[in-house]
């Protein structure tokens, strides 16, 4: 515990929005029927309203998304977390178009169109955004419910 104060919902949410913007990678989770629950790091790229992630099409990652649209994203370390539920679109690199596909090689520094190996893209939406640091934050830690922002 730190003993600062908890943030307010403005600072929680201008804080958010950075490491949004601003980080690289998250850890994604997933769960299926036939793989089980399974938690893996991607890069992503965020266009201020879903993240864009990949990894390859017959990874369980994949699987588990194109079965169950359900995922759980975590961005942050354990002490100044934001933790995402959303929904995830699968998204065909024919389909991607040029402008994200180069906008999400440029951020994660892997451009997955350019490998042998067959990739899938997935564009997740959030649901419901909560951001904390230490128990103090745990008390309005939601930040958007039903995929809106409480401002």
């Amino acid at each position: 515990m730190t003993g600062a104060p908890p943030r307010e919902r403005e600072e929680r949410l201008r804080d958010t929005r950075a490491r949004l913007e601003g980080d690289v990678d998250l850890w994604v989770a997933t769960s299926g029927v036939t793989s089980g629950v399974h938690l893996i790091p991607l890069s992503y790229l965020w266009d201020g309203t879903a993240f864009l992630i990949s990894t390859l099409r017959d990874s369980v990652t994949s699987r588990n998304l194109l079965a169950d649209d359900r995922v759980r994203l975590s961005l942050g370390p354990t002490r100044d977390v934001v933790m995402v539920d959303g929904t995830a679109e699968p998204v065909d690199i024919a389909d991607l178009g040029a402008g994200a596909g180069d906008a999400f090689a440029t951020k994660t520094g892997f451009d997955p169109r350019k490998l042998d190996e067959l990739y899938q893209y997935f564009l997740i939406r959030p649901r419901r955004i909560q951001a904390w640091r230490e128990a103090n934050e745990v008390k309005g830690r939601h930040l958007m419910r039903d995929g809106r922002w409480l401002e």
